[in-house]
């Protein structure tokens, strides 16, 4: 039986496994209970040896500092591992876009630092299955993705409200998160959804949709947690202190409202939001006079202490709820209380309002699943709900509710005061409800199936056991490199077609080649690097550094790397540089194949010298403008991010693999290549190198060998070599 290690992705941060915050903002909701429930039950199962869930570490007065521990056990097996990027302090998911490499790249060096590579990665949310899906690639492992809820329904719903589409992308990084959505469809082993209807409803508009492999597993309760109303009247039933003082404050803080709290109790939870539909659950009630005569309401809407201090949004759907029970004069029938501990509050919340004969409304329209429906059951409580998406399959499975219009309060009335006064249908759809909890959706059954479907991956990807001499991933290669290797292309391994040499440079890195990273940093754009590649018949790469060191891939499959991209964007402007420049005397653009997103190249004047890179500085810094300037054989100019280069290249690989420079060598012979073969790299430059890196000699790092070409790179590894007993020792 084969064991896993199972790596989750949340990054939001606010994650914490004791007294978690569920409600506490729009990032905490029921896909927080959903990862950490998931975690636990993942825990138990005999074929997991290890679950961690990955989430943003966050230092931060403004939250607990428990969010700052970079670990917190859960179980022996499992815990939450919290990565720093981005800052310290917290963000609404929407603002985490751009560090999402930045955590990607923390998530390779914890792997390392604890050398136990995992068996599954398992996203949640578009950034969680971007993170998951960019350490897949990475591992050549498989990647599980949950989505929750997709950008593209988002999109819509906020249109409708009135939202202006570039506010849309600009606050919620909405076209970047699609893309991603769509990206996850074509590479995910497996895509678990919750029902049928997430599938034909929600992922509908998706152009990958029927790449997708998809299966579905409803979401699990703890039915340890979550259990009948009338268990607490059984003579063997003993109640936890902790648990007894929980449901003595819940029916404390629900019935100091109401002036006859034993009626039976209508009972709404989630948090603040607008897709909740709280404002018509208190429509429905204040203006159905029969109703109130029969029963409270209590809604619980997320947590709050002051609402002047909450978000906008979630600010005005507060005061809305306040004004609503002012409208239809509700004291002493309404009950707003201001928080619930999710852990211990809720269930008995449930509970309660079960034992009050009540029942659960979830008035969200188009709900993906709806937990609470689950959870209301399980503890016998009846529920009412919308006709179609997640609840449809839920009710109609469990038989235990009504399927009304969630949008129209005369029928959420009608099912309201059909259940109420009806005792036979009650017990009826208390006894079914809890019949379905304990048996359909609890995270025993979810995990069984979940560890299944990826028993069936193993299975069909046949690689559960790697066959001998088989390659290594190119992550755990680049992992356990003890030397990497970089040279340049053109004038250092070939110059021309003139190939003199390389024989012995492609033989030396095919025999070394499970313990030397072998990488080319070519001024060639991706394309023109591997037709090099081929037509000169250079071993394969681990590492393409291309267009002067603004591209990096991994590969002869060319797999970017979107760390460096992002660490590269910084500051960079390519068309106002573009513009700005079409005023300076003496520069000329080079071919349209020689540009690049994050490289500008262009031919300079004879009389262009290297004294006068001084001149063109000021000239963009006066602007405003800030880049690298390349001069190579005072003919070829590039123009590059402050933050690329060949060199920068070389030290971002250095840091994010976890190897000092002193365990690189490189090589060159032009200008380009200065950056890359000063500082702690072990240089080495040809015979025919150029005159820009004559001033290298006075480096004790740097190599001049007497021979040109390979030759003279094959010269200076042996220098190097000559010094250890083996490449990386």
């Amino acid at each position: 039986m084969q064991q896993y290690y199972i790596q989750l992705f949340s990054p939001h941060g606010l994650i914490r496994y004791y007294k978690p915050e569920i409600g506490r903002d729009k990032d905490t909701g029921g896909q927080v209970k959903y990862i950490l429930e998931l975690l636990e039950a993942l825990a138990l199962h005999p074929q997991v040896r290890k679950v961690d869930l990955f989430t943003r570490r966050i230092a931060d007065k403004r939250v607990s500092e428990t969010y700052s521990h970079e670990t917190e056990t859960v179980a022996p097996n499992a815990r939450i591992v919290r990565i720093t990027c981005g800052g310290n302090l917290y963000k609404p998911k929407e603002s985490l876009w751009d560090n999402l490499d930045e955590f990607v790249d923390k998530v390779i060096r914890f792997i390392e630092q604890q050398d136990d590579y995992p068996d599954i990665v398992h996203g949640h949310y578009a950034d969680g299955n971007y993170i998951a899906g960019e350490v897949s690639k990475i591992f050549e492992i498989p990647f599980i993705a949950t989505s929750h809820s997709l950008g593209r329904n988002k999109k819509e719903l906020l249109l409708k409200e009135g939202l202006p589409e570039a506010v849309i992308n600009q606050k919620f990084n909405m076209e970047r998160r699609i893309a991603e959505e769509e990206k996850t469809l074509q590479l995910a082993s497996l895509v678990i959804v919750s029902t049928a209807h997430e599938i034909a409803a929600q992922y509908k508009t998706y152009k990958y949709r029927d790449e997708a492999r998809f299966k579905i597993i409803p979401p699990g309760i703890n039915t340890a947690v979550f259990y009948p109303f009338y268990r607490m009247n059984m003579p063997s039933f003993t109640m936890p202190l902790e648990q007894e003082q929980a449901q003595y404050r819940v029916n404390s803080e629900i019935e100091r409202f109401l002036f006859a709290p034993s009626k039976p109790l209508i009972l709404s939870i989630g948090r603040a939001d607008k897709r909740k539909n709280f404002e018509t659950i208190i429509d429905c009630y204040g203006q159905d006079k029969e109703l109130q005569s029969m029963a409270n309401l209590a809604l619980f809407a997320g947590v709050r202490k002051d609402i002047t201090q909450m978000p906008a949004d979630e600010q005005e759907i507060l005061t809305g709820l306040l004004l609503l029970l002012d409208k239809y004069d509700l004291y002493g029938k309404l009950a707003l209380p201001k928080k619930n501990d999710p852990s211990l509050e809720v269930p008995e919340i449930y509970r309660i309002a079960a034992q009050k004969k009540g029942v659960f409304v979830n008035a969200t329209p188009g709900e993906n699943f709806g937990l609470t429906l689950v959870e209301a059951a399980a503890c016998g409580l009846p529920v009412i709900a919308s006709p179609t998406g997640g609840p449809k399959e839920i009710i109609g499975n469990a038989r235990n509710g009504l399927l009304v219009d969630v949008q129209d309060t005369k029928a959420i009335a009608a099912a309201l005061k059909k259940i109420i006064a009806d005792t036979s249908l009650w017990e009826q759809f208390s006894a079914n409800g809890i019949k379905a909890g304990q048996e359909s959706y609890s995270w025993e059954a979810h995990v069984q199936s979940y560890i299944a479907g990826i028993n069936e991956i193993y299975a069909q990807r046949n690689i559960a056991v790697a066959p001998d001499g088989a390659a290594l991933p190119y992550g755990k290669k680049l992992m356990k490199a003890g030397l990497f290797f970089i040279s340049d292309l053109d004038g250092t391994l070939i110059e021309g077609d003139d190939v003199t040499g390389l024989d012995a440079i492609n033989s030396w890195v095919i025999e070394n080649k499970n313990t030397v990273a072998f990488g080319i940093a070519s001024g060639r754009n991706k394309a023109l690097t591997v037709e090099a590649l081929e037509k000169y018949n250079i071993a394969a790469p681990d590492i393409l550094i291309c267009s002067a060191g603004t591209e990096i891939y991994y590969t002869n499959k060319c797999i970017p790397d979107p760390g460096w991209e992002s660490h590269i964007n910084h500051q960079w402007k390519r068309s106002e540089l573009v513009k700005t420049l079409e005023r300076y005397p003496g520069l000329r653009l080079q071919e349209a194949d020689a540009q690049w997103k994050y490289k500008l190249s262009y031919y300079v004047d004879d009389h262009f010298s290297e004294g006068q890179l001084a001149d063109l500085y000021k000239f963009l810094d006066d602007r405003k403008l800030r880049a690298r300037i390349l001069l190579t054989d005072n003919r070829f100019l590039d123009i590059l991010p402050v933050r690329a280069g060949k060199g920068n290249a070389v030290r971002y690989l250095s840091y994010k693999w976890q190897l000092p420079l002193d365990h690189f060598i490189t090589s060159g012979n032009g200008g380009n290549d200065i950056d890359m073969l000063r500082g702690r790299t072990r240089g080495i430059v040809v015979a025919n190198h150029s005159p820009e890196l004559a001033s290298l000699r006075k480096s004790r790092y740097v190599y001049f060998a007497r021979s040109r070409q390979a030759t003279g790179v094959m010269e200076g590894i042996r220098h190097y070599l000559s010094k250890n007993e083996k490449p990386g020792a």
